[in-house]
């Protein structure tokens, strides 16, 4: 099965506790303590060059090989891996401090 919508294998599409899809932009991938986590770009924020807010997610790697996000509770954890992104993408993106 052919994609010919090359470029956009960077979105991905999480359901919302509403049940709505809402698109995001993979940014990043951070490796950090051992854990992998992804950042994530809501879509519809990219018109203005300001990130306000982004999702990171932790990886998690199944036995069968299967990779799920699941959400990071720890507010240090995210914290830091936050921080560790400001770091990697401050000459792309304008941080609101």
């Amino acid at each position: 099965m052919s994609n010919m919508d090359e470029e956009r294998d960077d979105i991905v599409v999480l359901v919302g506790e509403d049940g709505e899809e809402v698109e995001f932009e993979h940014v990043d991938t951070i490796e950090m303590n051992g854990n992998e986590y992804v950042v994530l770009l809501p879509v519809e924020e990219q018109e203005n060059e300001e990130v306000d807010e982004v999702v990171i997610l932790k990886v998690d790697h199944n036995e069968d090989g299967e990779d799920s996000f699941v959400t990071v509770d720890d507010e240090e954890e995210l914290n830091s891996v936050f921080e560790e992104f400001k770091t990697r993408m401050e000459e792309e993106y304008d941080f609101e401090e």
